[in-house]
């Protein structure tokens, strides 16, 4: 038997993908969105239309009819679920490591000079901004 990979996040591979299409979008039937993907790939419009329904049904998405179509908002902002799925996967994944999580991002061949400059600034301007705060 084929065992199910176990997701990390609340959410599958393609329903986090419809997600940031609707965060994009802001408010979006199941053709906006299947129009998007269709960009990348194939995807069935009733593939699109399960997605937003559980996302929906998860409290990520909330719709109104308009006509006789639904149309998908989000109810969380982007950085609010960007900010609870890495608190899960910090508990998960780096025992509540903050600096595991870093060290992990920044050692990562992807990471270009440039994004990891971007990084070291990010941490400089906290450490700045703590400096003055303490004072």
């Amino acid at each position: 038997a084929l065992m199910k990979k176990k997701s990390l996040t609340p959410f599958g591979e393609t329903e986090m993908e419809v997600l940031q299409h609707v965060w994009e979008l802001e408010r979006a039937s199941v053709a906006d969105v299947r129009e998007r993907i269709l960009q990348h790939r194939d995807i069935a419009y009733t593939t699109v239309m399960t997605v937003l329904k559980n996302l929906m049904e998860k409290g990520y998405l909330d719709y109104e009819k308009e006509g006789n179509s639904y149309i998908y908002f989000p109810r969380e902002s982007a950085a609010d679920v960007q900010h609870s799925v890495l608190r899960s996967l910090l508990k998960k994944v780096f025992n509540n490591s903050p600096a595991a999580l870093v060290q992990s991002l920044v050692k990562s061949e992807e990471l270009s000079g440039a994004e990891r400059k971007q990084i070291l600034e990010m941490i400089r301007d906290m450490e700045d901004d703590d400096a003055r705060s303490d004072s």
